[in-house]
């Protein structure tokens, strides 16, 4: 317990003269099940055996460059996607985990950049998962009509609501037509090749007169030795090299080059209370 006061994890109090006790602070109410900002089921899938079993595996990355093969899956047999389909257990923890990021960071966009959704009457959530970005969205814009577009497999055991419609298919192949289409946090999963096949497929979903693409993603500074939130980003671009098959955090010049390459004419990048930034795209 030293150890994790220490850390502010717990927090010390004495109880009578001769006897102390540990209360929660706010790092440790994120690992309460169900709390509304917890991030327990993400701490549990980062720290399970799949995803930890990546970490001795590291060495793929460099041994086998040929094949674009990833650390997770010489540890588990199969890619991440893969495992996910083909492990209930596992899939339903990772939706949870995604749920939880989800929270946390859509909160962050609604109170950063609200306007962001003026004039929006339909969105498309590209890689939307169990519904939970989407949902919060639609709370807080319901003028807005979602649609939660993931794979078969995970829109099937998403909540369906009045306001959002599930469906399921391919993002490299189609994407449902929208005001506007948001990815937060799948850009990241895939190198710069596949990056504009899905961004083209989001400039053909959307209007050409007044329609964008929404992206919440981090945007590295390379430059800013000193910076915490910095720091974040770049731990996330090293767990991603561990997990996903060629995915990476980008620099504002990386994602320069992915927008313009997919047809996008303009691009504006606003900072929020996260680690993330949004980034608007137009056609």
């Amino acid at each position: 317990m030293r150890f994790m006061v220490h850390d502010r994890i717990f927090k010390q109090e004495p109880i009578n003269q001769h006897t102390i006790g540990f209360s929660s602070t706010p790092l440790s109410r994120l690992l309460i099940k169900g709390g509304e900002k917890s991030m327990a089921a993400f701490i549990l899938l980062m720290s399970g055996p799949a995803c930890l079993a990546t970490w001795h595996s590291l060495s793929a990355r460099v041994l086998e460059t040929g094949n674009n093969i990833s650390p997770f899956e010489v540890a588990n047999g199969k890619d991440l996607w893969s495992y996910a389909e083909a492990n209930p257990d596992f899939r339903e923890l990772f939706n949870n985990a995604m749920g939880c990021h989800a929270r946390l960071t859509v909160q962050a966009t609604i109170e950063g950049c609200p306007e962001v959704f003026d004039g929006v009457e339909s969105l498309v959530d590209v890689g939307g998962g169990n519904g939970t970005a989407l949902s919060l969205l639609v709370k807080a814009f319901p003028w807005i009509r979602g649609i939660n577009f993931d794979l078969p497999h995970v829109v099937a055991v998403a909540a369906t609501s009045d306001s959002i419609e599930n469906v399921g298919g391919d993002m490299f192949m189609s994407i449902p037509n929208a005001d506007a289409a948001f990815l937060m946090c799948v850009l990241h999963d895939w190198d710069d090749e596949e990056c504009i096949k899905i961004l083209k497929k989001c400039r053909e979903a959307i209007p050409e007169d007044k329609g964008k693409v929404v992206i919440v993603e981090a945007v590295l500074e390379e430059d800013k030795e000193d910076d915490e939130i910095g720091g974040v980003g770049l731990m996330l671009d090293t767990a991603l090299m561990a997990i996903t098959n060629k995915g990476k955090e980008r620099t504002l010049k990386e994602w320069s080059y992915v927008l313009r390459q997919s047809g996008f004419t303009r691009f504006n990048v606003k900072p929020i209370c996260a680690v993330r930034s949004v980034i608007e795209a137009y056609p």
